[in-house]
This record gives C-alpha cells, structure tokens and sequence, in this order.
C-alpha cells in the first residue's frame, strides 16, 4: 500500500495505490497523519489504483472525514472502482462521502 500526497493549488490530493487492508492501515499512519494536518483543505483522495479497501480503512478514512467536518474541510473521493462503491454503499459511507 502506498499514497502518494500532493498540494495542487490549494487542495491536497493522496493517490491511493494497493490494497488498504488491516495490514496497510497501520503502515499508512504517517501519510494519514499528514491528511489530518490538512483537514482543514479540500483532500481528494483518488481511488485509481486502490484495489480493495476493508474496515480498517474505512475506520481510517472515517476518523480523517470527521477530522475534516470539524475543522471546515471537505473529504473527496475520486475514481473509486466498483468494488469500492459497494462497499461505500453497503456501509453508508456513500452517504457520507462526496464521491465523483
């Protein structure tokens, strides 16, 4: 699992490449970690090449969405495959999300 974070005027985009399984959740505290201190921003994270996503992510991007309502942000979700948006959808996370 890998996310790569960039600030592209003004707005933090985090690609999200692998698998964010419960193994990877723990590896990626640190990239999370740099999402929260930018909570306040519009974050886009780009689902591209995110192959599969289980509770333990979800858990992750949940704490970030909260952090982000709280702070005046705004959590994007970008290019999710079908997989994913089921599982948005089945969890409620659909309703939570802004999803393009």
């Amino acid at each position: 699992m890998e996310i790569q974070i960039e600030n592209i005027e003004g707005k933090i985009v985090a690609r999200f490449i692998g698998r964010l399984d419960t193994v990877a959740a723990t590896k990626v505290i640190n990239e999370m970690a740099t999402l929260s201190d930018n909570a306040d921003k519009e974050i886009h994270l780009d689902f591209a090449k995110l192959e599969f996503i289980s509770s333990s992510g979800l858990r992750l991007l949940l704490t970030l969405n909260k952090q982000a309502k709280a702070k005046g942000g705004k959590v994007i979700i970008a290019n999710a495959n079908d997989e994913i948006k089921k599982v948005f959808k089945i969890t409620g996370f659909s309703n939570l999300f802004t999803i393009i």
